[in-house]
């Protein structure tokens, strides 16, 4: 399974996916980032003036978010806390994320130099910094407020009165998640890694537009020409990529595995680690490994709470995709470019008809 056949009978080259020969190409970025200019030549300064979101005091975020009470509390993640908050100055919504100080790297400097990158990152599919707070030894970030929820909950927490997530729903996800990780990937200078995608990472508005959190936390990319982050793994069990949890070397290409696991769980509807599932059924993509190779069986894999209302033409398509981003070898999977381009040519709604936008 190296490609897709069926997208190039009405496209022209530069739209054909998953090329043969892009192997050896796996950590080379194939646009010239343009959207972003590094801070400073000195890794550890940062001119607070020139970070692009507002700086608040701990006093601030504290009558934001009632002094981090716990019915402010929405999550508690790798990297942290994180608190719904209100900005009484401006009414603003927001999610304030009180980063676990045990576990954060270097002083005030460090930490504002990752601020300033972090602010720098504008896109539509990444949920946007508003501010962050560097008071003494608190360490806290400020994001907008998306009232959707997180993908995991949507898939796997429904209540009774939410309808289950459709095919078309799905594929809006997957598109703008991708052209999130597209954008951090590609267009960041450097290029940031991800390093611990997941569908808890992964934030819906109430259109279901995907936008991407805790991005940049992790490590920036591109600290050699390989960009290849040696680190001790941080990843989550289920979403890691195999070369990443054998030698804690994480690549661009680690991302992609870790996103064709995201795509597995909007098509079948299971966790990527479920251990109430029999034994052979509980890592998601051992389960699924042997149907990718057989075509006919895709059907099997489809969320069953579908009722097989989806094109079986896109379903097809979506696992061949995915099937690509979960290849063992880093080399064999995709950039997350074509990544894009090959989700374009699957319908987002009823009305489409394989309109391609760019990412």
């Amino acid at each position: 399974m190296t490609c897709f056949p069926c997208f190039s009978s009405n496209k022209n080259d530069k739209n054909n996916s998953f090329k043969k020969d892009q192997g050896p190409q796996e950590n080379v970025i194939t646009r010239t980032p343009v959207d972003i200019k590094k801070p400073n030549n000195e890794p550890n300064q940062a001119d607070p003036s020139n970070i692009q979101a507002q700086n608040f005091t701990f006093r601030e975020l504290a009558t934001a978010t009632k002094n981090f009470r716990q019915e402010c509390l929405m999550g508690e993640g790798g990297f942290g806390r994180v608190y719904k908050g209100l900005i009484p100055a401006t009414g603003q919504v927001v999610a304030v994320k009180q980063l676990d100080r045990n576990g954060m790297q270097g002083g005030s400097k460090e930490f504002l130099v990752e601020v300033l990158m972090l602010s720098l990152l504008h896109h539509e599919n990444l949920v946007k910094l508003v501010g962050y707070c560097a008071d003494g030894d608190q360490r806290l970030l400020v994001y907008e407020f998306l009232h959707g929820g997180s993908l995991e909950r949507r898939l796997f927490e429904c209540g009774q009165d939410e309808p289950p997530l459709d095919w078309y729903s799905r594929m809006k996800v997957a598109s703008s998640a991708a052209k999130g990780l597209w954008y951090l990937h590609d267009r960041a200078n450097p290029p940031v890694i991800y390093r611990d995608l997941k569908s808890s990472n992964i934030l819906l508005d109430n259109e279901c537009n995907a936008k991407l959190s805790d991005y940049g936390l992790a490590k920036l990319a591109g600290k050699d020409k390989m960009n290849i982050v040696p680190t001790r793994v941080m990843g989550t069990y289920g979403y890691s990529a195999p070369e990443y949890v054998r030698t804690g070397n994480l690549t661009l290409k680690s991302d992609v595995y870790s996103f064709g696991v995201v795509m597995l769980e909007l098509i079948t509807g299971r966790k990527a680690v479920d251990t109430t599932r029999p034994n052979a059924e509980q890592n998601l993509v051992s389960w699924a490994q042997p149907i990718f190779r057989e075509p006919k069986r895709y059907g099997e894999i489809a969320d069953p709470l579908l009722n097989k209302n989806y094109p079986e033409k896109d379903l097809n398509q979506l696992v061949a995709i995915t099937a690509m981003c979960l290849q063992e070898e880093s080399a064999a999977r995709p950039l997350m470019s074509d990544v894009v381009t090959a989700l374009s040519f699957l319908s987002t709604s009823p009305q489409e008809e394989g309109v391609v936008d760019d990412p």
